[in-house]
């Protein structure tokens, strides 16, 4: 019964991922052929439409192509691994590998069209010469404005750690209700869907975006910065924490449930043990990328040295940016250095 759930599970990955694979394929190759002006690429509905026939189509080849032993790209990542210990083809000897080469390539021609790369553009002696400028102002930081940027950078660090405390205890216990292994009843696992949904999307809203909400509703200042720095925590390990859930081992679990368990003492004394560590890693590393986007929501009133960076820059004051920059580079130096040291020491 769990191979049959397993090759069910399967079957409709491998559908997704060909299916949206082609679909793209398809896509692509209409924009080259009929080049549609701006109002035609503004018809979602056509354009959706077009996408999703694509998608069912490819979805349907995928189907074909593996029935008769043609391994897609979408077959070779998501199918059981008892299949995948019988793979003996090289990579570019297979359809496979093909297709994944193919993908591959047309991402990135795409990446190259839509990103307007250009050459030219980069070593244009105008732009270059100005970026020069640029650079000796940075280059040569105004010292007098040390102490002020030392004093918003603590402001900064204090932001980070407040959001990173403050959220533990929601992801702490958010994570439990968001594991599938443990959210597996008939009505719990329309809650865990529930929450990793709400997740997925608190996390899609950047912290910039949060520090501007958080600035109408309780002002321009440090506290709104930390408000966005919690909310996008809380997502955030919630999801890794509840992942580290779903990798336990089963043995703890059966033999605590053998005694005859309940469910919070399963979870408490059968998986809290196995996550503990884990857990402590991981938030030490939140914090660690929360002192860096501390730095970034200020620049739309969050507090922090990020209000003072974008001050200076908005008066083209470069030489005040550069202490700035040293003053955040050395920061976050310290804090990637000794973030390393306390994940590796807690191993």
């Amino acid at each position: 019964m769990k191979t049959q759930n397993n090759n069910s599970s399967s079957n409709i990955r491998r559908g997704i991922l060909d299916g949206f694979s082609f679909a793209f394929l398809v896509i692509v190759l209409l924009f080259v052929i009929f080049n549609p002006n701006e109002a035609q690429q503004l018809n979602l509905k056509m354009n959706a439409s077009i996408f999703f026939a694509a998608y069912i189509v490819g979805a349907i080849m995928s189907y074909f192509l593996n029935a008769r032993g043609i391994k897609t790209l979408g077959e070779y990542l998501f199918e059981p691994s008892y299949k995948k210990a019988l793979e003996t083809k090289p990579m570019f000897k297979s359809f496979w590998g093909w297709h994944l080469v193919g993908l591959l390539v047309l991402l990135f021609v795409v990446g190259l069209f839509k990103t307007k790369f250009s050459i030219v553009e980069l070593l244009n002696e105008d732009g270059f010469n100005g970026a020069k400028r640029l650079f000796a102002g940075i280059a040569s930081p105004n010292w007098q404005i040390l102490p002020q940027a030392v004093l918003n950078i603590i402001e900064t660090i204090f932001m980070a750690f407040m959001a990173t405390v403050l959220a533990i205890p929601f992801a702490f216990f958010l994570s439990f209700a968001s594991a599938r292994n443990i959210m597996n009843g008939k009505y719990t696992f329309w809650v865990y869907l529930a929450l990793r949904t709400v997740f997925n999307v608190t996390r899609s809203i950047e912290a910039l975006l949060w520090a501007i909400i958080f600035s109408v509703w309780v002002g321009i200042g440090p506290f709104a910065g930390m408000l966005a720095l919690m909310i996008h925590s809380i997502a955030s390990l919630s999801k890794q924490y509840s992942e580290m859930v779903e990798t336990v081992s089963e043995g703890p679990i059966e033999g605590v449930q053998s005694c005859g368990a309940n469910k919070l003492q399963t979870i408490w004394f059968a998986i809290v043990p196995q996550v503990v560590l884990p857990y402590i890693s991981f938030t030490v590393y939140r914090w660690d990328i929360n002192v860096r986007m501390a730095t970034i929501i200020g620049l739309v009133g969050g507090g922090g040295i990020g209000t003072m960076l974008i001050q200076y820059q908005g008066q083209a004051m470069w030489s005040e940016v550069g202490t700035i920059i040293v003053v955040i580079a050395a920061v976050v130096w310290i804090m990637d250095q000794a973030s390393a040291y306390i994940r590796e020491a807690l191993k």
